[in-house]
């Protein structure tokens, strides 16, 4: 495996492209310490941002959620992305701004901590470029749950929140599975580690209400596309008996786009479900949309 910290390429960090195995932090530097980074996963498709916009909000929005500001405008991130994307000759890429405290402070306190922005990209294709957009994962339910929006920022999409994720996910990779479910603390479905879920049901995609976990800038995308299928859109509650009686599961996210769910796990519990035709089309429709922008720009649809 290459690891990330040696890579050819450029990365912008704080206002300059530099050399990809020159960005680096100081071992002190209070997000290692403490969490509180934040950070987007967004893709770019024949060089344009696929929703660009929403995505750059969204971090601005998580920024002030665990009580920092960005110090970088949004056109100026946005100039960078595409600066980014530029300087390393990236076409399809995924790209990942972050932003952190620095080394200031070691403490829990960090009032005068500098914040720090760094924005990479890498060619890192979907399951779709790879040729298996139909490909169906495989789900085991976690141990670990979303914690309660009182407990936790959980609408920011922080870094110390992913770390419940990835637990959750390795213990999944070791028992065989692709992915994890994650339910929230009243025994609801809530998300996989990185990815939202959505049930069919006849002519309705069916998602649980964000209130614990990430509201997905793709999952709302998919939702668009839906509605121009005249498909039916319903956030609710959502139990495990609903998922097992759905006619079709998909989840969606940057990472994968929209990639089918064919099996869940419960203990000895297993639910299958099949790669429908409703989960087909949206995968087509959705990559419509991404090379669309080639003509529309970098607009959202929702």
């Amino acid at each position: 495996m290459l690891s990330f910290d040696d890579r050819a390429g450029l990365i912008w960090l704080d206002g300059a492209l530099v050399p990809w195995a020159e960005a680096r932090l100081h071992v002190l530097t209070h997000a290692l310490h403490m969490g509180g980074a934040v950070f987007e996963g967004m893709r770019a498709y024949d060089g344009r941002i696929f929703l660009g916009e929403a995505h750059l909000e969204r971090l601005a929005q998580s920024a002030e959620w665990v009580g920092y500001g960005l110090p970088r405008a949004k056109l100026e991130l946005t100039k960078a992305v595409e600066a980014v994307l530029w300087a390393n000759a990236l076409h399809d890429a995924y790209v990942r701004p972050v932003a952190w405290r620095g080394s200031e402070s070691a403490s829990v306190a960090a009032r005068g901590a500098s914040v720090h922005i760094a924005i990479a990209a890498w060619d890192w294709p979907t399951p779709a470029a790879l040729g298996r957009s139909h490909a169906g994962i495989r789900l085991q339910l976690a141990t670990w749950r979303r914690p309660r929006p009182d407990t936790a920022p959980t609408a920011s999409k922080c870094s110390g929140l992913y770390m419940i994720g990835t637990l959750a996910r390795h213990a999944a990779l070791d028992a065989g599975f692709d992915d994890a479910l994650m339910l929230d603390a009243h025994d609801h479905v809530a998300e996989t580690t990185s990815t939202n879920v959505v049930l069919v049901k006849g002519e309705t995609l069916i998602s649980p209400v964000a209130d614990c976990f990430l509201d997905g800038i793709t999952e709302r995308h998919v939702f668009a596309l839906a509605s121009r299928r005249g498909l039916a859109v319903e956030e609710r509650r959502v139990r495990l008996e609903d998922l097992r009686r759905a006619d079709e599961v998909f989840v969606a996210g940057t990472s994968v786009e929209i990639q089918p769910v064919v099996e869940l796990m419960e203990g000895e519990r297993r639910s299958r479900w099949p790669v429908g035709p409703i989960t087909r089309a949206l995968i087509a429709d959705f990559q419509a949309s991404v090379r669309e922008r080639r003509a529309v720009g970098a607009r959202a649809l929702v």
